[in-house]
């Protein structure tokens, strides 16, 4: 698929994931969660093989989801069944909530080294949509998501954002449960049914394939391409290496609209 169907208006609105998508923070988060996950396998599973795989294991089971959600599914993956525990749990190995606590503790390490930074095509493409009048909203799972983009100059560029912060507060499911997505939506105020929303994880395509959402867009920034089939088979109706390239094939060149 190239686009909206012949005929058809494109999106009013865009809904994008953060981390992976807007920022280039994926590779921070998932080299924080294998400082947590190959402690924990030490220590609880010594004999359960190899180490986390930061590629493949962190978009099948922890790219786009909570913390807590994320720790839960990679564990029970490799066999491993803890107590859920509490949110203050202190960073260990005891609990779910330990685990993504200690995926906490180094993540915020890895920040006080290096900042994250936007993609550059990120920020042509969202200038691009605000001179089209088409409103952008962000969405993440994280609770820093809202000061990283802020941190790295996207805040001014975007009509709403959607974290973890909100997520806790407001009781929003975590992806790959829609409902991030339908309440970023609801601030853009329009409806699903014109809304597109980019993703790069694949619980996140899962999400917005069940919101009922105009166009899904599957963001692969492999350098080979890799991550394309995965997104689409749980339901991207596009896959796009960079976010330029959709929005030239979605709402077309600036010098192209009459």
């Amino acid at each position: 698929m190239s686009g909206p169907a012949a005929g058809s208006p494109p999106p009013r609105g865009v809904v994008l994931d953060t981390d992976g998508v807007l920022l280039d923070s994926a590779a921070v988060h998932a080299a924080a969660w294998k400082t947590a996950f190959d402690s924990c396998l030490g220590e609880l599973a010594p004999d359960a093989g190899r180490p986390f795989d930061a590629d493949a294991e962190y978009r099948r089971f922890v790219d786009g989801r909570s913390r807590h959600d994320g720790a839960e599914a990679f564990l029970t993956a490799r066999g491993i069944r803890l107590p859920p525990g509490e949110p203050g749990d202190p960073p260990g190995c005891g609990t779910v909530w330990a685990v993504a606590a200690r995926k906490e503790a180094a993540f915020l390490d890895a920040l006080a080294s290096e900042p994250v930074v936007a993609f550059p095509d990120a920020v042509a493409a969202l200038a691009a949509l605000r001179s089209r009048r088409v409103p952008c909203a962000a969405v993440s799972a994280s609770r820093h998501a809202r000061a990283l983009l802020a941190a790295a100059g996207l805040d001014t560029v975007l009509a709403a954002v959607v974290d973890g912060q909100d997520a806790a507060r407001l009781g929003l499911a975590g992806k790959p449960d829609p409902a991030l997505f339908l309440h970023a939506a609801g601030i853009l105020g329009i409806r699903p049914d014109a809304v597109a929303v980019v993703e790069d994880a694949v619980a996140g395509v899962r999400a917005a394939r069940r919101g009922g959402f105009a166009l899904v867009v599957g963001l692969d920034r492999t350098p080979d391409g890799h991550g394309a089939s995965s997104l689409y088979d749980e339901g991207a109706d596009l896959v796009v290496p960079d976010l330029t390239t959709l929005v030239r094939r979605v709402w077309g060149r600036a010098d192209d609209r009459g």
